[in-house]
């Protein structure tokens, strides 16, 4: 009975207080998805500016146009193939994973939307777009713990097809616009807080404003078209856009490598937000 009683239990930590504001934003952003007036799509959804069809592919530029996401997808876990084992920390490294592995699945979705674009390819471009929302959301949110991370990538992952199939069921988009455009502003909060030891550190200022660039050229498409006499279209360059914005990730695994100094203890160099900083592990002599 005495060894019984004597086993040391295992706690969980408390709750942080930036972990607690992540929950009740998230919550926040729930109440607005299920709550929130309806968001009708628009009537012209599929009607993109550039019609153009070389090649025989339709809306050709519209769909090459999704190239860059696959490569910044295939370079991102080639980057992180090329790390060593212990380099990164796990919930880091399993979050940019998801997050380039759905890049790809973004540049196969939309491709196909836009080769012939309808609701049924619509759908499936938007269930792509949520894995590399997940794994951008979970590595924003690890800066605070890497619970958080995995809370916060989880719930994108359960909200955004389910926000996808609510609008394919009644048309409301209310719920998707939350998970896209609430998302970002979560981003744009933890922009603000410090990031714990050992997180990715991503600049996640450019990240939003690489984002936001392409939402206003999306918004624009026929406006752009126009402009550039028929050059290019805005819903091309806000795919060149959203897909400069995996840079900034790119970044952070290039700039994450560690180095024996001569003669002394492994030094990690990295970047937050633009600014260099040095962490020195410590030697394990005494």
């Amino acid at each position: 009975m005495t060894s019984l009683i004597s086993l040391p239990t295992r706690r969980h930590k408390p709750a942080t207080r930036a972990e607690m504001a992540l929950v009740l934003g998230a919550a926040a952003l729930l109440a607005l998805a299920l709550l929130g007036p309806v968001l009708p799509a628009s009537a012209h959804q599929h009607a993109f500016a550039d019609q153009r069809a070389p090649w025989g592919i339709p809306c050709a530029v519209d769909v090459l146009s999704n190239l860059p996401f696959a490569i910044a997808g295939v370079w991102g876990l080639w980057a992180l193939r090329r790390l060593a084992p212990g380099a990164l920390d796990s919930t880091s490294r399993a979050l940019a994973a998801l997050f380039f592995a759905g890049l790809l699945c973004t540049a196969v979705g939309s491709s196909v939307y836009h080769w012939q674009p309808q609701d049924a390819g619509l759908l499936w471009d938007r269930l792509g777009m949520v894995l590399p929302f997940a794994g951008l959301l979970g590595l924003a949110a690890s800066r605070v713990s890497e619970r958080a991370g995995w809370a916060m990538a989880g719930a994108v992952l359960l909200a955004g097809p389910l926000a996808v199939l609510w609008w394919a069921h009644t048309g409301n988009l209310m719920p998707w616009a939350v998970v896209q455009l609430g998302g970002m502003l979560v981003v744009l909060a933890l922009a603000c807080l410090p990031r714990r030891d050992g997180a990715l550190a991503v600049h996640l200022g450019a990240v939003i404003g690489l984002y936001a660039v392409a939402k206003l050229f999306e918004a624009a498409d026929h406006a752009v078209f126009d402009a550039t006499y028929q050059a290019v279209s805005g819903h091309s360059l806000k795919h060149l856009f959203a897909a400069g914005a995996a840079w900034p990730v790119l970044v952070a695994l290039a700039a994450w490598h560690p180095r024996r100094a001569p003669g002394g203890p492994q030094v990690t160099l990295f970047v937050q937000n633009g600014a260099h900083a040095v962490g020195v592990a410590r030697s394990s002599r005494v």
